[in-house]
This record gives structure tokens, sequence and C-alpha cells, in this order.
């Protein structure tokens, strides 16, 4: 599908961290596919004359890049076209890759992209689903799959959580990269603190999940496209003396093939993922648990790439002009 036409709705690429960033592999992919490269923001969406407008500027990385990506560093490594204005239902594939967090701007945005689905756009994610599945509730979803957990604002009921499990892992609903997540033990002093903050006082709802020892075997990223999983995870491991797993919080990556439990937990979300149109989608799995399942913009495909000489980004756009094909 030489002639497809792909946005990518992202950060600056000039604040792209260029050795792990998997927005990056996508776009690799596609120029490698020889499709038109375009990107923006989320502030360059408008609503304008009755129709979703951006304002966007074609892309293009240096032979370099495309030959590895591994083989750039932080400079002058891409190139970008002058602004344009045009209709996204006129684009073939919309990737909605803002990075987190998901506050009111995000949400404003899923709702200019839900408007040019309407008008005829393919979106990935599918924006409707972006602002339905927040990642640390959406797990929920699948009970039979997640270690004892609560969510809750009310305080008494958390430190009775905590009372029932004892060691027990607090963490707020919109955290991102590790952020703000607090494990409280039997006797640790600083419990109601934890709980107090956590919630403001009882007026927002966190949630609660019992530790997990096997998070010092690492937290394992599994990626699936379009509900079916790759076939390697990447562990993130936490640094010494250190509880959360996640890269940005100092872990380190280690690729493994999936267990036959990783295997259960993938194919009991996968289904549902593909009715909510998520095509693309990261769940964290912690020895047999679902802990979270990432939509917004997921990550790990760099490490997975370097490790078992896997092209991600190829597959998730080849499954995507597949998918055109079909509805054409």
């Amino acid at each position: 599908m030489a002639d497809c036409h792909i946005a990518f709705v992202m950060d600056p690429i000039a604040a792209f961290n260029v050795n792990k960033d998997s927005t990056l592999a996508m776009i690799r992919a596609a120029q490698q596919r020889s499709w038109r490269i375009s990107v923006l923001g989320v502030r360059d969406l408008a609503l304008q004359h009755g129709r979703v407008m951006g304002w966007s500027r074609d892309m293009a990385l240096s032979p370099t890049a495309v030959e590895n990506l591994d083989a750039i560093d932080d400079g002058d490594y891409y190139r970008l076209g002058p602004e344009t204005r045009l209709p996204l239902a006129e684009v073939d594939i919309v990737m909605m890759r803002k990075d987190p967090p998901f506050d009111m701007e995000y949400v404003y945005a899923t709702y200019l992209l839900q408007r040019a689905v309407h008008e005829g756009a393919f979106v990935v994610n599918a924006p409707r689903s972006l602002r339905d599945c927040n990642e640390k509730f959406y797990a929920t979803r699948f009970p039979q799959c997640t270690p004892p957990l609560i969510v809750a604002a009310r305080q008494d009921l958390l430190l009775d959580f905590h009372a029932e499990h004892s060691d027990v892992v607090f963490k707020k609903l919109d955290g991102m990269g590790g952020m703000s997540i607090f494990r409280a033990g039997r006797r640790d002093p600083n419990l109601r603190v934890i709980v107090e903050t956590l919630t403001d006082n009882g007026r927002r709802p966190v949630m609660a999940q019992k530790f997990i020892p096997e998070i010092a075997q690492g937290d394992k990223r599994i990626l699936l496209i379009d509900g079916e999983p790759v076939p390697y995870a990447l562990a993130r491991i936490p640094m010494q003396g250190e509880l959360r797993g996640n890269l940005a919080a100092g872990g380190s990556g280690v690729g493994q093939p999936l267990s036959e439990r990783d295997r259960y937990i993938a194919n009991a979300v996968g289904g549902e993922l593909r009715q909510r149109g998520l095509k693309f989608v990261g769940i964290d799995v912690i020895g047999d648990y679902l802990t979270e399942i990432n939509v917004t913009c997921p990550t790990c495909i760099r490490e997975l790439d370097r490790q078992f000489g896997t092209d991600i980004g190829g597959d998730l756009l080849d499954h995507l002009a597949n998918e055109l094909r079909s509805i054409a």
C-alpha cells in the first residue's frame, strides 16, 4: 500500500528520546513502506467550517535513521516540510500517539478525533475508547486476571483493605511512568499519610492492590496488535531497593518469551480490545496478574525489536493497511 498517507498526532519530535521512542519506530516503518508521513500536535487540531482539520507538516527521516534507528543521536535526523491545513477525514490513518498525562487537553483532543471518525477518518486507537478505558481502572474489567484490589476515595475502605492484605500498593488512577506509587507494609508508619495524600483527604478515588512480590522479576509489558500479542514481553526490572519497574523510573528491560499465563491474560483481554477499536495496546503483568492496560501511547517497541529482531511497528502498520483494504 505504497500510496498510504499516515498522520501522527504526537508530541514535538524534537523532544523524542531517540534511543527508545516507539512512535519513531512506527514513523520509520511508514517511510520504509513509502507512505506519506505527516505530524501534528493536539493543539493543531480544530473544528473549522464543520470539519475537523489538522495543521500538519510532512516529515521524512534521514537515510541513516531509516537504515538503523540505533545509529542516530539527538542531532539532525529528520526533515519537516511547511505547515499545511488538511481535513483529517482525507488522511488514510490517523495515529493518536500523544504521551500522557491524560488531562483535559487530551480529552478535548479525543472529542475532535471522534468527530473526525464520524466524518470517515480511521483513528488509532479509537478516541471513544481512549476516554472510556482508564489505564488502571480498565484492568478491573478482567477480575480473573487481576490481584485483589479496591478503588475508592473513602479512607476507611482503603485502610480496611490494607488491614486485610497487610502489604499493599497504592496508586493514583491518572498516574503515569511510575509516578505516585506507594507501597505500605504491615506496620508502615506512613500508611495514613499515604492514603490521605493520594485521595486528597477523601476527595479523589485511588487504586490499592495487594503487593505482588514477583515484581522483583519484572513488570512485564506485553504488546498486542488488534488483540493479538507479540510473542515476547519486556520484563522491566526495578533498580535495587526500588518498587517500580517502569523504564522511566530507572528500571532495566529484559526480553523474554510469553509464558502460558501471559498468553492466558492476553487472550482474556484481546477480544474486547478488538471490539473497542484498540489496535495497539500494552498490558502490564506482574507474576501471574494483570495490573494495567495501556491504551494511550504504549511503548517498548524499540527494546523488543533490539533483543529479538522483530519489527513491531512494521507489523502494526501492515495490519492497519490490510484493514484499510478490507473496508475500501
